[in-house]
């Protein structure tokens, strides 16, 4: 089969190598930019999210592609995401898109039709090979969120303006050639040293530190949330990233298969301020505001789309927390209308608020 599938940050880099282990073509879609948008909003909808439309779109820039397969992921429970791929198929079909739809999803009763998606995935019957090609695909999410993270520290302390981006861009896609394991972790050693090279090693200011969180399309896709990261990194504050895609996976997928669950934690955290799963990454918004809170960061951005229920229970319960723990956090709602530069602007702000907190005590 000739599969496409939708952008979630660069996780396509491990999703191509696992379709390949299978015995599958990947149709990588573009990166996301206006016309993903426009297409995907054009058969949605109106009042569907951000994350549903753009989703919507990569699918469709697949299909122009040659893709004859869309995968997507599914679920079960208070979020909206769950119902995303049977809807998508619908309005894919309805505009005239004669293709097959796979949703992987952790079974809940059916696995009778459980078991025939994963037939249809699983096409490769060398079990040695799918084994081996597991394990590629797994050092490949591992490697890429490490040299996400590293530049995350690097770049608010780079040099030149655009040098650690460009480097990361640069390594990403030697990640995506390699075949060996070996290879993945032989990038990883070797960029630690070459970026040294590239960061000023005159600049002996603290930098401000800020928690990222909130849905998780909106936080790892960069096209969704205007490229937050890099404008944080350019203006001088190190990011810190609460999302893992391996760990949402763990928790997700392979804790679920297993029986246990990855709530209790969270819940922990978020006594008092919240009781419980409300569904998407709500719960885990408000547990790690106070997990970031108690470690002393200049600042939390909590990031949601519009009409994204879980985030809005979080978003209002976020400003109780900020004034307990004397951390400021700055909620920001996306949709197709967000402008960069009224967005911009509200960074610029809540950097210059946070430098200010951040100064006034050393």
């Amino acid at each position: 089969m000739k599969i496409t599938f939708p952008h979630l940050g660069n996780s396509y880099i491990a999703i191509e190598t696992l379709l390949r282990t299978l015995g599958h073509e990947p149709i990588t879609p573009p990166l996301g930019t206006r016309k993903t948008l426009e297409l995907g909003s054009k058969i949605s909808p109106e009042h569907t999210c951000l994350p549903f439309k753009i989703i919507l779109g990569n699918m469709l820039e697949g299909i122009s592609q040659g893709a004859d397969t869309v995968m997507m992921i599914g679920g079960w429970g208070p979020c909206r995401l769950g119902y995303y791929g049977e809807i998508q198929r619908i309005l894919l079909e309805e505009s005239g898109n004669d293709i097959e739809f796979i949703t992987l999803e952790v079974p809940r009763k059916d696995y009778n039709k459980a078991w025939s998606t994963m037939r249809k995935v699983f096409s490769c019957k060398n079990l040695g090979a799918i084994y081996k090609g597991c394990q590629l695909t797994k050092a490949k999410m591992d490697v890429l969120e490490r040299l996400e993270n590293l530049s995350l520290y690097c770049r608010p302390r780079e040099k030149i303006p655009g040098a650690i981006s460009s480097f990361l861009d640069k390594k990403l896609q030697e990640l995506r050639q390699v075949s060996s394991i070996k290879d993945c972790y032989l990038i990883y050693e070797n960029s630690e040293k070459e970026l040294e090279d590239l960061i000023n090693p005159n600049n002996k200011r603290r930098v401000p530190r800020v928690g990222f969180l909130g849905e998780i399309y909106t936080v790892v896709e960069p096209f969704a949330n205007l490229n937050i990261e890099t404008r944080l990194g350019h203006l001088g504050v190190e990011v810190v990233r609460t999302i893992s895609l391996w760990e949402w996976l763990q928790d997700h997928i392979f804790k679920k298969i297993m029986g246990k669950s990855h709530i209790e934690p969270l819940a922990k955290s978020a006594d008092g301020y919240l009781r419980g799963f409300i569904g998407g990454h709500g719960l885990e918004s408000v547990a790690h505001s106070v997990e970031l809170a108690k470690s002393n960061l200049d600042g939390i951005i909590h990031i949601l789309p519009l009409s994204c229920n879980p985030e809005i229970i979080a978003q209002g319960i976020l400003p109780k927390i900020s004034s307990d723990y004397e951390v400021p956090i700055m909620s920001l709602v996306i949709d197709e209308h967000a402008g960069e530069t009224g967005f911009q602007t509200r960074l610029e702000a809540f950097v210059d608020l946070m430098e200010r907190r951040l100064y006034a005590r050393v």
